[in-house]
């Protein structure tokens, strides 16, 4: 668990160190970019305007309080950036890219140890997802998006449904779990589906809440599901996506920043609130998450068809 956090801190490290190596390169360019037609400068002071400053700090304090509760942090993001008009729409990916780094870092590093989860379970499942975002991104971009998010739609209700059914002890599907490991085939099983999770995040296929759901039906504890879809996300952003949008500048760098901090606000006032819950009213929670999900999925579908 040592471990875990200490790569947690090293990716949230490694994402404001490049973050302000990038910046001084960015500064030192009196180019226009291309795309947006802005020189470094005019964009940011663009992004310290009062109104700007102001909006995305409050967009990542709250997005990153319901990222932590499961919900995500990308979809409201997107959204309150496009109404506020505080983030130019071409740099958007990276801004929530980079920007969201080291809050899911802190994430991760939280909730590491929130439960006496089994290491070999958890490192399991975040290994199986980092692999799946890397090695099945190729295969799963090809697949049709409008058909996959259909299919989440319907399968996250289902979960949902059952989840409800277990914390309610309404039919077959038992109590909710208490067990802090998996071994034998329900291990397999979680290695599997966290794999498949990992491969679906390229097409914008969120892990949180089916990794929660995996969790809870697979008999784990409730509070098992944080580390697992924490811990799984941190590094495939801290050492994968982060660096990438970094690299190609294409973010903004101020939302970037006021992300970060007001992010890390947010996670450190929703773990407290997730820290104070019971395991029934955790579950509820879970299950309010993955139902809300499931909606966003279908809203996707049929607003965006084959868009990211």
């Amino acid at each position: 668990m040592i471990v875990l956090k200490a790569l947690s801190l090293i990716g949230l490290v490694l994402c404001v160190v490049l973050m302000i190596r990038k910046q001084k390169q960015m500064a030192a360019n009196p180019d226009r970019d291309p795309v947006t037609g802005l020189t470094f400068k005019e964009t940011w002071d663009r992004g310290m305007q009062p109104k700007n400053l102001i909006a995305t700090t409050i967009i990542g304090i709250v997005a990153n309080f319901f990222d932590t509760l499961g919900i995500g942090s990308f979809a409201p993001s997107t959204t309150a950036f496009k109404l506020t008009k505080s983030v130019d729409d071409v740099n958007i990916p990276g801004t929530l890219n980079v920007g969201d780094t080291v809050p899911v870092c802190v994430e991760a590093f939280l909730f590491f140890g929130f439960v006496d989860m089994d290491l070999l379970t958890l490192v399991s499942m975040i290994v199986a997802s980092i692999a799946g975002a890397y090695l099945a991104a190729g295969v799963v971009s090809k697949f049709n998006r409008r058909k996959v998010r259909y299919a989440m739609f319907v399968a996250m209700f289902i979960l949902a449904t059952v989840m409800l059914c277990k914390v309610l002890g309404v039919g077959p599907f038992g109590e909710i779990g208490t067990a802090m490991g998996l071994r034998g085939i329900k291990l397999i099983i979680a290695i599997v589906v966290n794999f498949i999770l990992g491969g679906l995040m390229s097409i914008g296929v969120g892990l949180y809440a089916p990794c929660m759901a995996l969790c809870v039906l697979l008999g784990l504890d409730t509070g098992c599901a944080f580390p697992a879809m924490m811990g799984s996300c941190a590094y495939l952003m801290a050492f994968g996506n982060g660096p990438k949008f970094i690299a190609e500048g294409r973010y903004d760098p101020v939302a970037c920043w006021t992300q970060a901090i007001g992010g890390a606000v947010g996670v450190c006032l929703a773990y407290f609130i997730v820290k104070s819950m019971d395991l029934r009213t955790l579950t509820f929670v879970v299950v309010c998450v993955c139902y809300i999900t499931s909606f966003l999925f279908l809203h996707d579908a049929i607003k965006k068809g084959e868009a990211f």
